[in-house]
């Protein structure tokens, strides 16, 4: 079953920076808060043997850990109930059946002591067995009840050892509740198996799964994923984009999501009114392993295949997700009765799958669009997009076109007083 990935609560805020005013809008279309509850996160950290490792910034990936833990605590927003649960903290043995049940809640899911949560976490030290899918579950039941936000986040630094109870399956499991739970992974200097089974986690409830090489960048994502739960949830809406403009879905203001194939590109439509402005940004997910250097197009074409104006960005591969995003204000109309524009957006991206990694479904995206009031001066929309575009073509082909002349006449009258001397 395709999942959908929700990414928009980090890149759009992004892209309404870079494109000058792009923002999530509200509305029935675009979701609606899940509830007035407190938002609950549960961090699930690996404390297997494998942590005593010493491969992340010289020192061991519990050290690291245990860094990045207290800065995430001091820095997590007070209105987010956090807590912290462990697997494979505490039975240093060779009996599987009892190594596979070896998961604890180190600090439960509540208002937040910053002191008592350090002081539990400074206890931690790598002991035992990698039992996530049994851990995943018992996560679900500390983030039982209330209906605000409620955000896994599962750190390991080895795939899990406690098969036949497949982790991916056990995400699924609590995906089909309905609870709106999102996990998200993050894998410790990972192997390609590591790296396959965390994004599939993540996949399976819509969460992002993002490799670590190092403490900082360890922080940095648990902090962005904690902040994520704190701010307001905004659903998705599926939307299947079609092979070519004339049959791609005419799409409203909202936030919507699908899948793009390596090597696809997608279309939609937006209808945009004299005297309005289509505001559109896209994110897409490298939901697993994908070769360096990549990039993002969102294009606006006319029905008639005129390309209006474009965005793009591209990766080298720091990042699983890359963002774009575009404006195009419709000149106003004297005619009260003018019909609207029906504007194309071509969704297009240079992913690669890296070898051996599936290529099938594609990678998740999420498309903004966001029609609004249009810029007062008419001056301002003739001179937007392309036509800007090609007004400074004309004007740097002029001067460099009267620079050539002149410079040919000074270059002559130098020859000329040369030879009179």
């Amino acid at each position: 079953m395709i999942t959908r990935t929700r990414l928009a609560a980090g890149a759009c805020a992004l892209l309404a920076a870079l494109t000058a005013g792009i923002a999530v809008p509200a509305g029935a279309a675009a979701g609606e808060p899940t509830g007035r509850d407190a938002p609950k996160v549960d961090l699930v950290l690996d404390v297997s043997g494998s942590m005593r490792a010493r491969d992340i910034d010289g020192q061991s990936r519990m050290a690291a850990a245990k860094q990045a833990f207290n800065e995430v605590l001091d820095a997590t927003p007070e209105e987010v109930e956090l807590g912290i649960r462990t697997l494979g903290a505490n039975y240093p043995g060779d009996d599987r059946r009892t190594g596979c049940k070896d998961t604890a809640q180190l600090y439960p899911v509540g208002p937040l002591d910053r002191t008592e949560a350090k002081a539990a976490v400074a206890t931690l030290a790598p002991t035992g067995w990698t039992p996530i899918g049994p851990a995943l579950l018992k996560a679900a039941d500390d983030l039982d009840g209330g209906d605000g936000s409620k955000r896994i986040v599962l750190i390991s630094d080895g795939e899990d050892t406690c098969a036949p109870l497949d982790p991916c399956e056990v995400a699924r499991e609590i995906a089909a509740k309905g609870i709106g739970l999102t996990i998200d992974t993050l894998g410790l200097v990972p192997t390609a198996k590591l790296s396959r089974q965390l994004s599939c986690i993540a996949e399976a409830t819509g969460g992002t799964y993002t490799s670590v090489q190092h403490q900082d960048e360890l922080t940095d994502r648990v902090n962005e994923l904690v902040d994520r739960a704190a701010d307001p949830v905004v659903t998705p809406v599926p939307a299947e984009g079609a092979d070519r403009c004339v049959e791609a879905p005419v799409l409203k203001s909202g936030l919507y999501t699908d899948r793009e194939g390596f090597g696809q590109q997608r279309w939609y439509r937006v209808d945009v009114p004299p005297g309005k402005e289509l505001r559109a940004s896209v994110s897409v997910a490298a939901d697993r392993a994908v070769n360096p250097g990549y990039g993002v197009l969102l294009r606006a074409v006319t029905v008639k295949g005129r390309e209006i104006v474009r965005g793009e960005a591209a990766g080298t591969g720091r990042t699983d997700v890359i963002s774009t995003g575009l404006r195009y204000p419709k000149a106003g109309s004297d005619d009260e009765d003018a019909p609207a524009e029906a504007v194309c957006l071509a969704v297009s991206h240079s992913f690669s799958a890296a070898p051996g990694v599936q290529s099938t479904p594609g990678l998740p995206l999420e498309l903004t669009v966001d029609v609004v009031d249009g810029p007062d001066d008419a001056a301002d929309v003739a001179a937007f997009g392309l036509g800007r575009g090609w007004w400074l073509l004309g004007v740097l082909i002029l001067t460099g076109f009267l620079a050539g002349l002149v410079w040919g006449w000074l270059s002559r009258w130098r020859v000329a007083v040369w030879r009179t001397n």
